[in-house]
């Protein structure tokens, strides 16, 4: 016979019965009460007016239009990405606070839609950011828009759409495709490792050789030295 000191015994702890009914709540709020930073890269932000005015009126949704990345929920690319903006669109991404979602409207943002020929243009935005949903058309019309607001919605009230984790999980992947385009000197204000920590969300892809990268050419970024074009002087007799 076995000794008694052999056999497993299974603990069971028992957590609070109203945490599940808590977060639910919470993600029910959450996708009830969403702010909008439309960047209106392309053509597709011509379907945004009809859809927040009175015809469609997303408003009566809980969702409404926001000037600020500080306080916005979701981040709208309405169109093609050339490179150049790419830089400014990541870096409003990375000011939004957490958790964030993307949505790219039009076919540009899924595969470079006309232009993906352009040497100028980001093919796929999902390279570079998670992208949480796609509304596919070349343009879509304020329906389709809707329907994908609503869609995401769904997604937030039932705790799928969490893909702003893998921009923490995985920085160094979205990082090396970022220095592709940009160069090995890249770098933005906000500091993604130290909020990973934060969140504790580091992973398998949150370090490696392009992070390495980037602490060697990290430096402080200082403030632009606004002057005239040439210093005034005092008026001589």
């Amino acid at each position: 016979m076995s000794s008694i000191k052999q056999i497993p015994v299974i603990t069971e702890r028992k957590g609070n019965p109203l945490a599940r009914v808590f977060d639910e709540f919470v993600r029910f709020c959450r996708s009830r009460s969403l702010f909008i930073l439309h960047y209106c890269t392309g053509c597709g932000a011509i379907e945004l007016p009809p859809a927040m005015t009175s015809r469609f009126d997303m408003e009566r949704l809980g969702i409404q239009p926001m000037v600020s990345p500080r306080q916005a929920d979701i981040l709208l690319i309405t169109g093609y990405v050339s490179i150049k903006t790419l830089k400014r669109v990541i870096l409003t991404y990375e000011q939004m606070g957490s958790p964030k979602y993307v949505i790219g409207i039009c076919s540009c943002t899924v595969n470079g839609g006309m232009y993906w020929q352009s040497y100028a243009t980001a093919k796929k935005l999902d390279e570079y950011m998670p992208v949480d949903l796609y509304i596919a058309g070349c343009m879509p019309r304020p329906e389709a828009v809707l329907a994908g607001l609503q869609k995401l919605m769904d997604r937030i009230h039932s705790g799928e759409a969490n893909s702003w984790e893998d921009y923490f999980r995985n920085y160094d992947y979205y990082l090396g495709n970022q220095q592709k385009l940009f160069g090995e000197n890249w770098q933005t204000p906000t500091d993604i490792i130290t909020e990973a920590k934060h969140y504790d969300l580091i992973g398998e892809g949150t370090l490696g050789k392009h992070t390495q990268l980037l602490e060697q050419h990290q430096k402080p970024l200082e403030a632009l030295d606004m002057r005239l074009g040439h210093d005034l002087k005092e008026p001589t007799e």
